[in-house]
């Protein structure tokens, strides 16, 4: 169900990861989603940096329009921040070239919008089918069927955050969206924004259901409501830094591990009711897909994760044997193989 990319893309994602991750390090104010301003009070002019946060417009005062004043925001256009841009551009458009899989252009603009406010270093991650295409870059493979999505999918632990971000990390993702004038109108309670003009181009937040059931959970972390899900925490735990490849760009996001993923789709399936059926099939081939290739390269992980899942209660095992059902009379070559590697292990 995949075939291996060339090791020229392999290595090339490599370089845009290492060169995305560095330029997340080295941002400076002239890379955050804001400006300078400056302001005439008693015939006196002052200068200000400012930016949308969720009380409004905020602003920091910088200091008077002195020559001191007028270095610091020159300053603030860091030339190493600039350079690290200039060369991410640069690989991120080689290693499309190479055949590495790219987001598409309106995608890439809300991913990159977010990750600009900061949503993904406060423990937000990617999850959905936009994951599972990423992961061709990360494993270096190309899926046989990759799919096509239109929305995106975002999750976030919530009260449960457990990611090594500072606790009291606060960003606005509401306000980022709101930022990028596409359209998007908050449904649902807020765990929804979508675009009246395009129906499919959904953004979707949302977190583990815990013993408070269904209602949805206040984020006060990104300023968003999080719609809880059965078995989202297995996508939570143990996320991987990964980097975005779009037309221009690249940006650094969390995804859930891939095995996880894997697994988490198998639940996912076993749970779909009513209307939502219709995407039980794309779940278990996306499923598939990761397990064949965990268990041609890597058969230990996908093995171990199994086995954990199981161990995690009746619930998890009465879904996951349901998924387990629906892989082996989808795939069966699939199913069969993850059978034998974990009889092998046993």
């Amino acid at each position: 169900m995949f075939v291996d990319n060339s090791l020229a893309a392999q290595a090339a994602y490599s370089s845009v990861l290492s060169a995305a991750r560095m330029a997340q390090l080295n941002r400076s104010p002239a890379d955050l989603p804001g400006g300078f301003a400056s302001k005439l009070i008693h015939g006196k002019r002052y200068h200000y940096y400012q930016r949308k946060g969720p009380a409004g417009l905020e602003q920091i005062y910088v200091g008077p329009d002195d020559e001191a004043t007028r270095a610091l925001i020159a300053a603030a256009h860091n030339e190493t921040a600039v350079a690290n841009q200039a060369h991410l551009r640069k690989l991120a458009n080689a290693a499309a070239a190479l055949g590495c899989y790219t987001v598409a252009p309106k995608h890439f603009r809300v991913l990159k919008r977010l990750a600009d406010h900061g949503v993904f270093s406060a423990g937000a991650l990617v999850v959905g089918t936009h994951a599972f295409l990423a992961y061709q870059n990360v494993l270096g493979v190309l899926w046989g069927d990759p799919g096509q999505t239109v929305d995106l999918d975002f999750a976030h632990a919530g009260r449960n955050l457990s990611l090594a971000v500072a606790p009291d990390a606060r960003v606005d993702a509401h306000s980022a969206i709101e930022s990028l004038q596409m359209g998007f109108v908050p449904v649902n309670s807020g765990t929804r924004y979508v675009k009246p003009d395009e129906p499919d181009f959904d953004l979707d937040w949302l977190t583990s259901r815990t013993r408070t059931g269904d209602a949805p959970v206040d984020c006060r972390a990104l300023n968003v409501t999080l719609q809880p899900l059965r078995f989202m925490e297995l996508a939570l735990e143990a996320p991987i830094p990964a980097a975005l490849l779009g037309s221009t760009s690249a940006i650094v996001v969390n995804l859930p591990a891939p095995a996880a993923y894997a697994v988490g789709k198998l639940l996912v399936a076993a749970e779909r009711t009513g209307d939502s059926r219709s995407k039980t099939k794309k779940d278990i081939a996306q499923a598939a897909a990761l397990i064949d290739y965990f268990v041609q390269r890597d058969p230990d992980t996908i093995v171990e994760m199994v086995a954990s899942t199981r161990a995690r209660g009746p619930a998890w095992r009465k879904a996951l044997d349901v998924g387990l059902d629906a892989l082996h009379r989808t795939w069966p070559r699939v199913g069969e193989s993850l059978a034998a590697a974990t009889e092998q292990r046993q």
